[in-house]
């Protein structure tokens, strides 16, 4: 989906990305999807340059995997002088924190580069449900 490079962009993309994987993964994971997706769009609005258009591309993909579904996030933009980084944040510090949201809550993420700007990647690997069997009775 395309959003636009707008503080809107964000929400319109975490709206869109809920209504879609509601019924296909676990509350759990969709909380995890919506929070970094979130992070991703805000990033790019706030640190990159926006796509020719004024907008930045929102994806997301399902892999089956043997527990469930393994997700992948994509935001492209039309990238930025510095690149996404973890950055050293202090209590105090207004931001900063945003790729370590991302990396406490997906597997593995990442940036791609190519001529036209860039796409920050994130991974979540499907954890396994509890057996029913397995649930202590109360």
């Amino acid at each position: 989906m395309v959003v636009p490079h707008h503080a809107t962009g964000a929400r319109l993309a975490r709206h869109r990305l809920a209504d879609e994987l509601a019924d296909v993964v676990p509350a759990a994971l969709l909380a995890d999807l919506v929070a970094v997706l979130a992070e991703l769009v805000g990033n790019a609005v706030r640190h990159a340059d926006p796509l020719p258009g004024g907008v930045v591309r929102v994806a997301w993909r399902l892999h089956p995997a043997a527990r469930g579904q393994r997700v992948q996030l994509r935001v492209t933009d039309g990238g930025s002088a510095s690149g996404p980084l973890l950055r050293a944040a202090t209590p105090d510090s207004v931001d900063g924190r945003g790729l370590h949201i991302v990396s406490g809550l997906a597997s593995r993420w990442g940036v791609d580069r190519d001529g036209l700007g860039q796409s920050v990647w994130a991974e979540f690997e499907p954890v396994a449900s509890p057996r029913p069997d397995l649930i202590a009775a109360g």
